[in-house]
């Protein structure tokens, strides 16, 4: 989870403030339930917890919450023993109506005022919330204090997001002794997305199917490896996954089901914006690449995506030099091998004259008032009917 987790400051017995934010709704929520667990007083009971919802509705309640946690920070703890104070869930962080009130933000001022000064020795502070404005002045403070964990979820709008979905579901796997084929592992990435609580929910659920009668033996031990057809069974599609199945369709040539997917996609509130550039054009760009380097070297596509990696692996550097590359640089070897595998569908021209289609797409939809479905909806038709 390396890759979504920042932490500033260390364990130790002299810290009162910890901060649970970030954009994953689910890791923050599971972390600081992790945390309350530990910070509460073991022999308090219910004493020992003063448990503040901050999930408000308005400015009022987020000013009376406010104030209803520094007085419990405030007062004493029961029969002198120690406590946590948990404000919950906080929703008035973040650039909204109710954060942007000078009501609130002159509370939080004063929480924050509390905060950096010397907590009670006997009371500890914990906050959690996943919408944080990180401009304001309270996000600022309470990151410089005590124990502060960000758990941000992935931006599947940044190239190279698969690579980070993929190392967060290897190590959820791995943890169940589970180990994706190289293939299964790629195909998850497109159809989870980026949520940590979908991911981790989709890992629970292959978890199960496979029981303990699925167990392979290898040299590191037992493992039980998970396929490409029991991730196309199991795992649900996210509108990630709605979006590498409309690739799909467009590399098969399948204007109908294309436009289903497109439909289903403006349905769920994606932008034609982010339509193009997250399915059309990748899909139309691995094409050409593809469909080029097998002309030039006489190169035979391959019968199943995941042998296009070997078959690349036999060139020299130039001579792949011009193929996309992931992120960290290496070639996206499986959805290069789905798109090879569909070439012997489209022409050297057409799809060239596809990806000028993509450009002029590109620049109606950022210059001209015509329905962003129209515009992407023509583009289908251009690239897909023969």
């Amino acid at each position: 989870m390396a890759n979504q987790r920042k932490t500033k400051g260390q364990p130790g017995p002299d810290i009162r403030f910890f901060a649970v934010v970030g954009s994953d709704e689910g890791a923050v929520k599971k972390r600081a339930h992790e945390l309350a667990k530990e910070l509460a007083p073991k022999d308090a009971g219910d004493f020992g917890v003063d448990l503040l919802d901050a999930t408000v509705e308005n400015a009022d309640q987020a000013v009376n919450r406010i104030h209803e946690t520094l007085q419990a920070i405030q007062t004493l703890p029961f029969f002198g023993s120690a406590k946590l104070v948990w404000l919950k869930d906080v929703n008035f962080l973040g650039d909204s109506v109710v954060g942007r009130s000078t009501q609130v933000q002159a509370a939080l001022d004063q929480l924050k005022e509390l905060l950096s000064d010397s907590l009670p020795a006997d009371v500890t502070v914990l906050l959690s919330a996943t919408d944080v404005d990180k401009r304001r002045s309270f996000y600022k403070a309470i990151s410089k204090l005590g124990r502060f964990e960000q758990f941000d979820r992935i931006d599947t709008g940044k190239s190279g997001w698969e690579e980070a979905v993929e190392g967060l579901a290897q190590h959820m796997a791995g943890g169940r002794g589970l180990k994706f084929q190289p293939e299964a592992l790629e195909a998850f990435a497109r159809l989870a997305g980026a949520d940590s609580r979908q991911i981790e929910n989709e890992i629970e659920k292959i978890h199960l199917f496979l029981g303990d009668d699925s167990v392979t033996i290898s040299q590191a031990g037992q493992t039980r490896e998970i396929s490409l057809e029991v991730v196309r069974r199991l795992v649900a599609k996210t509108a990630t996954g709605v979006i590498w199945e409309l690739g799909n369709a467009i590399s098969r040539r399948n204007l109908s089901e294309a436009l289903d997917l497109l439909q289903q996609l403006l349905f769920q509130g994606e932008t034609a914006m982010g339509i193009l550039f997250a399915a059309i054009i990748p899909t139309m760009r691995n094409l050409l690449a593809t469909k080029e380097l097998c002309e030039s070297t006489g190169l035979r596509p391959p019968q199943a995506p995941f042998q296009f990696g070997t078959m690349l692996s036999r060139f020299p550097e130039s001579a792949v030099a011009f193929l996309p590359r992931k992120k960290d640089g290496s070639l996206n070897t499986y959805a290069l091998g789905l798109a090879a595998c569909e070439i012997h569908r489209f022409s050297i021209e057409e799809l060239r004259q596809g990806v000028k289609d993509c450009l002029s797409a590109n620049i109606r939809l950022v210059t001209t008032q015509l329905e962003p479905k129209l515009i992407l909806s023509d583009l289908l038709v251009k690239l897909l009917v023969q």
